[in-house]
């Protein structure tokens, strides 16, 4: 599951995390998603699904507590999978930098990774969660490069989350589809419209496009996708739509 929580903002008043943390919470553990990636999660929102997930890990590798900061992260249902190994780096000419950003890009943005030991599968696998830029075409290009090389660069196979903040036929989805990864929507026999829209107004209209993606390595089977329109009398956990794919490996 992708799940872009929406960060925690006051200004969002009804919509505020405050009011539908509980929602978001109850759609998490009604999927069970052995692998969960979150973005725009602020540390207070990372605690608060930890404390009320106790059967997923959090992968924070070396992340330290920032008030401010909305970080892509990961979560691993404990009783599937093992965390081997893994990382993190900013989405920027200076990924090792922390906070970095470059070209136009509004924000920093970064990407989470673990390599895993999954129950039931002979390999080892890579999953990562990552936030491509809202504002900078030139910046999601460059971003979107940058994760194609180090997916490149991996042996196991990977399955790649995220708010892509770009729609399938761009020439971000092209950079990430054109080598190993393939988009689990379109495996699926999937089309676009939009009813596949994942972004709205806290108001379940969609809006915009499909932005919330998983992709995955072609040895990656799909048995099935599913947008998540889940709601409690007219509340939504989050102004995106949680995105799941169900995979054989």
């Amino acid at each position: 599951m992708t799940f872009n929580l929406r960060f925690e903002n006051e200004d969002d008043g009804d919509n505020a995390w405050a009011c539908r943390r509980a929602l978001a919470v109850e759609v998490i553990k009604h999927y069970q998603p052995d692998i969960l990636g979150t973005q725009e999660g602020k540390w207070s929102q990372i605690t608060y699904l930890s404390d009320q997930l106790p059967e997923y890990a959090p992968f924070l590798p070396g992340r330290e507590p920032d008030p401010v900061i909305q970080c892509p992260t990961l979560f691993f249902r404990k009783q599937a999978i093992e965390i081997l190994t893994g990382g993190e780096f900013w989405l920027s000419e200076t990924p090792e930098v922390h906070l970095s950003k470059s070209w136009d890009s509004a924000f920093p943005r970064m990407m989470s990774w673990a390599e895993i030991q999954m129950a039931g599968c002979e390999k080892n696998l890579i999953a990562a969660v990552t936030h491509l830029d809202h504002m900078g075409p030139t910046a999601r290009l460059e971003q979107a490069r940058m994760i194609q090389d180090w997916a490149a660069r991996q042996k196991a196979p990977i399955i790649l989350m995220g708010d892509f903040n770009d729609a399938p036929a761009s020439p971000a989805h092209d950079i990430l589809t054109c080598g190993r990864l393939r988009d689990t929507w379109l495996m699926a026999n999937q089309h676009d419209s939009p009813s596949s829209f994942t972004r709205h107004r806290f108001d379940g209209i969609p809006l915009i496009a499909r932005l919330d993606w998983v992709l995955a390595d072609a040895c990656f089977q799909v048995r099935e996708v599913m947008i998540v329109h889940d709601h409690t009398d007219g509340r939504y956990p989050s102004d995106h739509f949680p995105y799941v794919a169900i995979l054989d490996c």
